[in-house]
């Protein structure tokens, strides 16, 4: 399978609008693999650095997405495509990630890395469709309490 970019926006036209406020969304597909991690850490912090997160929050957004992706990977039904998919509005970057598993068994939610993942994500929820797909889904608010 290959890989993927797909960006909200066709001839020149973002792809959503709520209350008159253009959103935007970008949506990336990588083999489920950890090696390809960088390439959602680098793309988090872009998205997010176009929305004026600070420092700070961007980090926390990185470090967040990368804890998503390692909570789903074990899982993965072999060669799949991990789909993240980046969701901009003017004060939240939202960031849902999706996978293919073999058990199709949700994350465990009172574990340390569900812990640090609500801390630094702000909102998060997760889960799973009738084929056995998993999502995680993340939700930063700009400047929202809590940032370090």
């Amino acid at each position: 399978m290959s890989e993927g970019l797909v960006a909200g926006h066709e001839a020149g036209r973002s792809v959503g609008m709520t209350d008159g406020v253009i959103e935007d969304a970008v949506e990336i597909r990588l083999p489920a693999d950890s090696a390809y991690l960088s390439v959602l850490r680098t793309a988090t912090a872009g998205l997010a650095a176009r929305l004026d997160f600070t420092l700070d929050e961007i980090e926390d957004l990185r470090i967040a997405v990368d804890e998503a992706c390692a909570m789903l990977l074990p899982g993965a039904v072999e060669l799949a495509q991990l789909v993240c998919r980046f969701e901009l509005s003017p004060e939240t970057l939202e960031v849902t990630v999706t996978l293919p598993t073999t058990r199709g068994q949700l994350p465990e939610r009172d574990t340390f890395s569900w812990t640090v993942l609500s801390a630094l994500a702000g909102e998060v929820d997760t889960g799973l469709d009738d084929e056995r797909r998993v999502w995680i889904r993340l939700r930063k608010r700009r400047g929202a309490a809590g940032s370090a």
